[in-house]
């Protein structure tokens, strides 16, 4: 009977040794996920948080990590603070949400671009007005500059006769080196504005300052077309009446100075 026993006794462990590995298992893993966590590779983590940094500007407005936030660490509770917690992340006004950090790169690159176009409009300002210079017309043609054009300024009084827009044959010698500046150095779009003082026409060919403005100025663009070889689909020209003055028309003085054209230099960077 003890012999039969013996034969119908179960083989293997004992049951309690496979409880006990399993749980010795468990406990290693536990004890190795503790470990990888806690050697996170720094350089791969920066990278994560300034990728979503980037994208959602969740950790500018909510501190550097998940729970520590205005809304996250206290809960749904703050809720009624969500235009607040936006609003730190960055909304434009017409409710747009943008990222601070495209916001800031926008803004340098805007004035990254406004510096290149202002040196070299100020690059191009010198080697005109080095030009004028050797030309003796400093007194005739007042060279200005901006971060889009160079502009030349020739005084009414020395193209045109009162309420006329028939070049005077004086102005033309001048016309012809403001000609060949403009072959030299003129790369790109070219506008002629003709511009008046505020005294109304009366008894003129021309009704008002705005036609009288107009004409001025297409009598400067015809002829310089006439003298140079520069493409007419780059050179614009635009009467700007009274509109537009540089000095107080209650003078002679300032009316004189008003009674211009101006003829603007726009650089390769401009928006033109």
């Amino acid at each position: 009977m003890a012999k039969k026993q013996q034969e119908e006794a179960p083989k293997g462990s004992p049951a309690w040794m496979a409880t006990f590995s399993d749980l010795m298992n468990l406990l290693l893993c536990f004890f190795v996920l503790l470990f990888s966590m806690s050697t996170v590779d720094e350089v791969k983590q920066e990278k994560v948080v300034a990728s979503f940094n980037q994208m959602f500007s969740v950790f500018d407005g909510g501190a550097q990590a998940i729970g520590d936030g205005m809304l996250i660490s206290n809960g749904v509770s703050q809720l009624n603070e969500l235009d607040e917690f936006i609003n730190s992340t960055g909304k434009m006004d017409d409710g747009e949400i943008v990222s601070e950090d495209v916001a800031d790169s926008t803004a340098a690159a805007k004035e990254q671009l406004e510096e290149a176009q202002m040196e070299e409009s100020e690059t191009l300002a010198e080697k005109i007005q080095e030009a004028v210079d050797e030309r003796n017309m400093a007194d005739e043609v007042e060279v200005q500059f901006t971060a889009q054009f160079v502009q030349l300024t020739l005084k009414g009084s020395l193209l045109f006769d009162s309420g006329s827009t028939l070049l005077k044959e004086e102005a033309k010698p001048v016309l012809d080196q403001v000609g060949l500046i403009l072959e030299r150095y003129a790369e790109g779009t070219i506008e002629i504005e003709g511009h008046t003082d505020n005294v109304p026409m009366s008894g003129a060919k021309y009704s008002n300052n705005n036609e009288l403005s107009s004409g001025r100025a297409l009598s400067v663009f015809d002829y310089i077309l006439s003298i140079t070889n520069l493409d007419p689909a780059n050179i614009k020209h635009a009467g700007r009446g009274e509109y537009l003055p540089v000095a107080d028309n209650a003078t002679p003085e300032g009316r004189a100075k008003n009674r211009r054209v101006e003829i603007k230099i726009y650089n390769s960077l401009s928006s033109y």
